[in-house]
């Protein structure tokens, strides 16, 4: 069991990879083909849970079933809790990137959508204004295509590259979303892993196997509340 919802959220992925990459013709033709593998797939599973993110929920440079979300997946099989975790995380993503993406994801049941995106902004200096808006508008599409499903906000936090004002101002850009929308929040998703060494790869931003580790726990602490 544990395998193939593994090799799950491995193909959904990798579907949305291709639909990032491909050219226009190719994914047209594809799209019917893939929108009826991804309803398959949320049939087969009493309730979903959806990672929505960039590159620290997809995994950068380690193995799939290493990252958080595969870990909470596991977290749930051994509770023996009915859920089928997605990881829809794409490397390199932005809040727009998001936005642009948003619809196809939500061609699926999604039962708990967890809301990870906000880091390459910040470390590329994006107006904070479109950043906040673009998250209120994914939050809007989830929100419009089922009210039921329960949203969970991932904070974040970024160096002080771009200057001590805009790094603030980003920070309390998650919590003010997360009450305006009544949102449970995940204060700082990297919480124990930023900024420690053995806890991130050569490059210093992407947790290892063992950071990933502490930030599932980061989100359990959130999740746990929001699942039955």
């Amino acid at each position: 069991m544990s395998t193939i919802l593994k090799f799950r959220y491995f193909f959904v992925l990798l579907v949305l990879l291709g639909c990032q990459d491909a050219p226009k013709t190719e994914s047209n033709s594809n799209s019917s083909e893939n929108e009826d593998t991804t309803a398959t797939e949320a049939k087969s599973s009493e309730k979903v849970i959806l990672f929505f993110g960039d590159s620290l929920t997809a995994g950068y440079g380690i193995e799939l079933e290493e990252a958080f979300p595969a870990l909470i997946q596991n977290r749930l099989d051994s509770l023996d809790l009915g859920y089928t975790v997605i990881n829809s995380g794409l490397s390199g993503e932005t809040t727009s990137g998001g936005l642009n993406r948003i619809q196809w994801v939500l061609n699926q049941k999604v039962d708990v959508f967890v809301l990870e995106l906000g880091a390459n902004d910040g470390l590329r200096g994006i107006p904070l204004e479109e950043t906040k808006n673009n998250l209120q508008k994914i939050i809007d599409h989830v929100k419009g295509k089922n009210a039921e499903t329960k949203i969970i906000l991932a904070g974040m936090q970024i160096p002080p590259n771009m200057g001590p004002e805009y790094t603030s101002q980003f920070r309390q850009l998650f919590p003010e979303l997360a009450e305006q929308n009544a949102l449970p929040l995940i204060p700082f998703l990297l919480n124990g892993v930023a900024g420690i060494p053995e806890m991130n790869l050569e490059d210093g931003i992407h947790p290892t196997p063992a950071g990933h580790k502490i930030v599932m726990e980061n989100v359990w602490k959130e999740l746990q509340s929001q699942i039955e």
